[in-house]
């Protein structure tokens, strides 16, 4: 007849409860280190996961068929944008075309820059083609920096709307310090083209 007092003596089954201890809290730790992991959201979007010292977004309705640009000028550099997506400074992550050949359901563009340089920046919104009588486009325009090794922190963020072909708004100039700190004042909507007078080139 088994005797319960004997197996709690059996050094053996003392060392195989304190394996099974040890498994057991050794589970639980990993399950809470990848909690901040698991909890994060599916549709997490580039934008947030978006490299770069300074990171300028735009967003517009996903249900609109509406091909809408963003350019952006660094200090002492050329406009980067659909056709010129690569600068000194910046690079253009993402250029969406609208509802056109996109399955995710959202329209977005992205650019960020590689370091951060003193001086002016300017963000600017292309409606690039046709809009259907009466349409107009709601955009909103969101600049971020990320300091050093810090996650990043938005500093501006507007609105605006499109609407008709072709038309170019300055959202935002603004100065930047060496350390990604905005000056104080230095923040205008002064308009400013970054694309040609002769209109965006064709797409290919």
């Amino acid at each position: 007849m088994w005797d319960a007092e004997e197996f709690e003596d059996d050094p053996g089954s003392t060392v195989f409860r304190d394996v099974l201890m040890l498994t057991l809290v050794g589970f639980i730790a990993m399950v809470v280190l990848m909690l901040p992991h698991l909890s994060k959201s599916e549709d997490q979007t580039e934008e947030q996961e978006a490299p770069g010292s300074v990171v300028i977004e735009i967003h517009w309705p996903g249900e609109m068929a509406a091909d809408v640009d963003l350019w952006v000028q660094a200090p002492n550099d050329i406009p980067v944008g659909f056709f010129n997506q690569n600068g000194v400074h910046f690079n253009l992550l993402r250029d969406d075309l609208g509802i056109e050949g996109d399955a995710s359901g959202k329209n977005y563009e992205i650019s960020y820059s590689r370091g951060i340089v003193a001086g002016e920046y300017i963000v600017n919104v292309h409606q690039y083609g046709p809009l259907d009588n009466g349409m107009k486009v709601p955009v909103n325009v969101i600049v971020s920096v990320r300091q050093q090794y810090d996650s990043l922190r938005q500093i501006l963020d507007t609105n605006l709307e499109l609407y008709r072909r072709n038309q170019e708004e300055t959202a935002f100039r603004f100065k930047l310090t060496e350390q990604g700190e905005l000056v104080d004042g230095s923040v205008t909507t002064l308009r400013k083209r970054l694309i040609t007078r002769g209109g965006a080139k064709p797409r290919n």
